[in-house]
C-alpha cells in the first residue's frame, strides 16, 4: 500500500490567510479612501490663510515627529539608518511633489475638484506598475478603471459638455494633475524599491526624506510667520493631516500595497469625490450640482466591480 499522500490542511490553512490578509488590505483601502477625502475639505480651509509651501513643509515637520513616535515608542522598532538613501530621496520626492500640488490647486480650484483627479491615480498606476514592476493588468480590471475614469474627467470638467469638448480645464486640476502622476509612480515603486526592511520603519524614513524637498518652497515664509496669528482651522488642519493622512494613512497604504495589485490600491481612490461632496455639504461649503454628483457616483460604481473581479 502506497503511503498516504501529505495533508491538504496546511495548504487550505495558507489559501485560507492569504485571503483573510487580502480582505484586511481591501478593509484599509476604504477606511484610506474616506480619511483622504477629509484632507481635500480640511485643506481647503487652510489654503485659505496659508500659502502652499509653508503649509506643506509645517505638515511634514510635525509628521515626522508623529511617525518617529508611532515608530519608535509605541511599536518599539529598533532604530537602523536607512540604507540606499536614495531609494527614500525617490520616494520622499514623488510624496513632497504631490502634497505641495494638492494645496497649491486648493487655491485655485474646489476640493470637490481636486478629489477628481486623484481618482485618475489608478489608471496611471497601472500603467507605471506594468513598467517598474512587469505587473500586467487584467483586461475586466482595466475596463473599469477606464470607466470609472470617464466618470472623473466627467466631475473635472464640472459636468460642462461645452468644457470637456473644448479642454477647458481648470489651473489647479491641471497643477495636482502633476501631483498625482507623482503618487501613482510611488505605489509600485513602494514595492520594487523595498529590500525587505520593517515597513513601520521604511515609511518613517519615507517621511524624513520628504522633508528636504520641501524646503526651498516654504523655509523662508515659514522663518518669518507669526504662528499666533494662525486661526485654529489651520492648526486644526495640520493635526488632522500630519496625524491622520499621513502617518495613519501612510500604513495603511503600505500594508495594502503589499497584498494587492497597485491598481485595486488606488482603485478605492474612486470613492473619494463622493466622501468629499457629502463632507463639503456637512460642512455648509454647499452641495455639487446633481451632474457632478452622478459622475462621482460611476467613479464610485468602478470601485464595486474593482472590488469582486479576480486579481
Amino acid at each position: 500500500m502506497p503511503p498516504p499522500g501529505p495533508s491538504p490542511a496546511p495548504a487550505l490553512s495558507s489559501v485560507h490567510a492569504q485571503g483573510r490578509e487580502k480582505l484586511l488590505a481591501h478593509l484599509a483601502m476604504l477606511l484610506f479612501a474616506a480619511l483622504i477625502a477629509g484632507s481635500f475639505s480640511f485643506g481647503g480651509m487652510a489654503a485659505q490663510h496659508l500659502d502652499a509651501g509653508p503649509l506643506t513643509l509645517m505638515r511634514y515637520l510635525m509628521t515626522v515627529a508623529v511617525m518617529g513616535v508611532l515608530t519608535f515608542w509605541i511599536m518599539r522598532v529598533p532604530f537602523a539608518l536607512p540604507q540606499a538613501i536614495w531609494r527614500y530621496a525617490v520616494l520622499g520626492g514623488l510624496i513632497a511633489t504631490y502634497m505641495l500640488t494638492m494645496f497649491i490647486a486648493l487655491e485655485f480650484t474646489s476640493p470637490v475638484q481636486t478629489g477628481a483627479v486623484f481618482t485618475l491615480m489608478p489608471l496611471i498606476s497601472a500603467g507605471f506598475a506594468l513598467m517598474f514592476i512587469g505587473q500586467r493588468t487584467r483586461p475586466d480590471v482595466l475596463v473599469a478603471l477606464v470607466t470609472a475614469g470617464l466618470g472623473a474627467i466627467w466631475v473635472i470638467f464640472r459636468a460642462d459638455v461645452q468644457a470637456l469638448l473644448s479642454f477647458d480645464i481648470g489651473r489647479g486640476e491641471l497643477i495636482f494633475l502633476a501631483g498625482v502622476i507623482g503618487h501613482a509612480a510611488y505605489v509600485p515603486l513602494l514595492r520594487k524599491l523595498s529590500r525587505g526592511e520593517n515597513p513601520v520603519l521604511f515609511g518613517f524614513w519615507i517621511i524624513v526624506f520628504t522633508v528636504p524637498w520641501l524646503v526651498p518652497t516654504g523655509a523662508r515664509e515659514l522663518v518669518s510667520l507669526e504662528f499666533r496669528a494662525l486661526p485654529l482651522s489651520v492648526w486644526a488642519t495640520l493635526a488632522y493631516l500630519s496625524i491622520v493622512t499621513t502617518a495613519f494613512t501612510f500604513l495603511l497604504l503600505q500594508y495594502a500595497s503589499m497584498r494587492l495589485p497597485a491598481a485595486k490600491v488606488l482603485g478605492y481612490g474612486y470613492l473619494t469625490p463622493s466622501f468629499v461632496i457629502v463632507l463639503e455639504g456637512l460642512l455648509g461649503h454647499g452641495w455639487a450640482a446633481p451632474a457632478v454628483i452622478l459622475g462621482a457616483l460611476v467613479t464610485a460604481a468602478g470601485l464595486i466591480v474593482m472590488g469582486v473581479l479576480k486579481d
